[in-house]
């Protein structure tokens, strides 16, 4: 399994998200804050689609807007 960290803005922070779970091999995805601290985790189901998927963006949405700046670390299937 392998891990990727990005750096991105709140604002940024719902899109990155999609992209990363519309990419299909993402298993986890974590969000910290800028002192580094994990604030939610989101485990990803192979094929997870739609209603699975909605729960997990506004969960994403509420932490953007309380975030300038976050980082969202994915772990891969390699």
């Amino acid at each position: 399994m392998s891990t990727e960290e990005f750096k991105v803005s709140g604002d940024d922070l719902i899109k990155k998200v999609k992209n990363l779970i519309a990419e299909g091999n993402a298993r986890r995805i974590i969000i910290k804050n800028e002192k580094g601290e994990s604030l939610v985790e989101f485990p990803l189901t192979i094929g997870a689609v739609g209603a699975l998927i909605a729960p997990i963006l506004a969960a994403v949405g509420a932490i953007a807007a309380l975030l300038a700046k976050c980082t969202v670390v994915v772990e891969r299937r390699d």
